[in-house]
């Protein structure tokens, strides 16, 4: 069928305004909640990378967070750069270590004490390959379970010798970078690097914490500790009579000064009004009966 007309919409479609929606989270939010997922992590390697070093527990300190150029997350030497992807988004993530120390952990898991040859060869033996997996695992493993529970697991793609061999991240992308170092007694420590695009950083970490509500107090009670026994001085004015200068500098001993005693006497703390009563008299001891309270 052939419409007599064009078809027009019958009104414009909605455009929001930018000032109506939410923005999404900044880099002062974003790097503090990294950093408290690197400190999960950092615990959590203690253990996981147990197998790795003889059944040992290193000590794992992770550096506070930063945002860098990917070529600043590169070491000098032999390094073996690792690409993964997070989850179903495929955000690219990235893992450093040195490859001395995927060496070093090999010659321990063959009984040796960690020696390395005095010249690194230029590329991976097959063997290292296989420690360098090993690692892999753990790392992305473990950097999975502190980010946010939509991203699932991270796989392990490809690794290289540089960066520019490895792909998926160019040398000027921005990330976050998380540095893992590990400590074992009085051998050398080692160094493990995590970098994570910024771009992605807010899918990766998920949605910044809201700031738990501050409860509200009740208000003191006089009754309760420490206020209950606080001494406070109440005064009750009797007489305020105002007197010239001239009458005061005349005053003689034996002078009778008529003073009016008002009805409601005025109760006060420090400067406060705190009510009114009336003079009477209770066990031949002069008292007051309150009458109004302020």
């Amino acid at each position: 069928m052939k419409p007599e007309r064009p078809l027009v919409a019958e009104r414009p479609l909605a455009q929001h305004s930018a000032a109506l929606l939410r923005p999404a989270p900044g880099t002062a939010e974003l790097l503090p909640a990294l950093a408290r997922a690197g400190d999960r992590m950092a615990r959590s390697l203690r253990n996981a990378l147990a197998p790795l070093l003889g059944g040992g527990t290193a000590m794992v300190v992770c550096a506070q967070p930063v945002e860098q150029a990917a070529s600043e997350c590169t070491m000098p030497g032999l390094v073996v750069y690792s690409l993964y992807t997070a989850g179903a988004s495929g955000h690219p993530v990235l893992s450093v270590v040195e490859g001395e120390t995927v060496l070093a952990l090999l010659d321990r898991a063959f009984g040796g004490a960690g020696a390395v040859p005095s010249v690194l060869p230029r590329e991976l033996p097959v063997s290292a390959e296989l420690m360098a997996a090993r690692i892999e695992a753990i790392a992305a493993q473990q950097l999975a379970a502190v980010l946010a529970t939509e991203v699932g697991e991270l796989r392990p793609l490809r690794r290289a010798t540089s960066l520019a061999e490895l792909g998926g991240l160019t040398a000027d992308t921005r990330v976050a970078m998380l540095e893992f170092t590990i400590r074992e007694g009085a051998r050398p420590p080692w160094a493990l690097r995590m970098a994570l695009p910024m771009t992605a950083l807010a899918d990766l970490i998920g949605p910044a914490a809201p700031r738990p509500a501050r409860p509200r107090r009740a208000a003191a009670s006089p009754l309760d500790m420490p206020f209950a026994e606080m001494p406070l001085t109440v005064r009750a004015v009797l007489v305020d009579v105002p007197l010239p200068l001239s009458a005061l500098g005349a005053l003689e001993v034996g002078q009778v000064l008529a003073v009016p005693v008002a009805r409601n006497v005025p109760l006060r703390i420090a400067d406060t009004l705190i009510g009114h009563g009336t003079i009477g008299a209770v066990d031949d001891r002069v008292a007051i009966q309150l009458t109004q309270l302020s």
